[in-house]
């Protein structure tokens, strides 16, 4: 497996290393895996981009200081407030689709791990008007993971969020996006680590997520963004 770590030094570019690492792992069959703390930004769904009032939604999300990105994975529009947590996990594949149950256990089940490392038993499931509602989230006093995934004949994209702090903050601000978009949302719906008791340090809980989605693989290469 690869791992790379880090992040860049603007927003855009940053995105645009998961998609790169995602080819990557295409075109070698080497798993690839990156678990990191993204930028301040706001990051749209496709559902989003059919609101009437996706244009607004991005305006509201500007206006508290977030950059503004459009996704290609997951469904709803999510926040992130450069203490929150993500990983992207990119695995060649040629039956893709046959197999997306099973990764999605296989990761939820090492996130799951990884929170209890630190201090939190999360459970499968969400509370009533969650951001980016779904099926495949984790919630202790509310959600505070939630998984997507990207398939594609070659590779499977595993990627997620999760909310380390900051709680009150990502609920500010998706509050009124969320009212742009025309889509339900409880502010007090939004989890974090540190609200279920668990210990609110953004680099402890990438170091426990990587190498619970590393276990049981050898780590080939190790690359940092510079």
């Amino acid at each position: 497996m690869r791992l790379l770590r880090g992040r860049a030094s603007d927003y855009e570019r940053d995105y645009a290393l998961t998609r790169e690492m995602t080819g990557r792992a295409a075109d070698d069959s080497t798993p690839a895996l990156r678990v990191w703390t993204p930028h301040r930004q706001v990051a749209f769904g496709r559902r989003d981009r059919r609101a009437e009032e996706y244009d607004r939604a991005r305006e509201v999300a500007r206006e508290r200081g977030y950059a503004v990105l459009e996704r290609a994975v997951g469904g709803r529009a999510v926040a992130y407030t450069g203490n929150t947590v993500a990983f992207a996990l990119a695995e060649p594949t040629a039956n893709g689709r046959s197999s997306i149950g099973a990764r999605y256990d296989r990761v939820t089940a090492a996130v799951q791990r990884a929170l209890a490392e630190v201090g939190v038993e999360a459970r499968e499931g969400e509370p009533p008007d969650s951001f980016c509602p779904g099926t495949h989230s984790l919630q202790a006093d509310g959600k505070l993971v939630g998984l997507a995934q990207r398939v594609r004949s070659d590779v499977a994209l595993t990627a997620g969020i999760v909310v380390v702090r900051d709680h009150a903050a990502i609920a500010a601000v998706l509050d009124p996006v969320y009212d742009a978009l025309g889509v339900p949302f409880d502010p007090e719906s939004v989890g974090s680590v540190a609200r279920a008791g668990g210990v609110g340090d953004s680099e402890t809980v990438v170091d426990v997520i990587e190498r619970e989605l590393v276990a049981g693989r050898t780590v080939t290469a190790r690359e940092t963004v510079e």
